[in-house]
């Protein structure tokens, strides 16, 4: 099962780390991203720009409504995301306790995901799959 794991925090205080703590930070996640990777069990993980980049389509409206910014104002805003493979939600809950320890603060919503397209993931490249382990 494919499963995203969200990963919100304060855009505040993470895009205000020096590079010192963000160069911390990142190493300790590159740990805990080279286990799941070991196993096969690594996607796509990605880093969103802060939500003072972002545009947002309101669909309710004809036509559309086109705005900048998020939809909505949080205190923790969604920062990025991994896509994972895993056998189960306990599995999923492992990885994310995991990626808490080497980055404490915010939150990881995980949520099982149905696929509309799976290009582009290591198992649909018998290259990229042997090299993943």
């Amino acid at each position: 099962m494919l499963y995203a794991l969200l990963c919100y925090n304060s855009e505040e205080v993470v895009f205000s780390w020096s590079q010192e703590h963000e160069a911390e930070v990142m190493g300790k996640l590159h740990a805990v991203h080279e286990r799941l990777a070991a196993r096969g069990k690594m996607g796509p993980s990605l880093r969103l720009l802060p939500t003072t980049a972002a545009t947002t389509l309101r669909k309710s409206g004809d036509p559309p409504l086109v705005i900048d910014g998020p939809f909505a104002e949080t205190k923790e805003q969604l920062l990025g995301f991994y896509v994972i493979d895993c056998e189960n939600l306990e599995e999923a809950l492992d990885f994310a306790k995991d990626l808490g320890v080497a980055n404490p603060g915010g939150a990881y919503e995980i949520r099982p995901i149905l696929l509309y397209n799976r290009s582009g993931l290591p198992q649909d490249n018998p290259a990229e799959a042997a090299a993943a382990g």
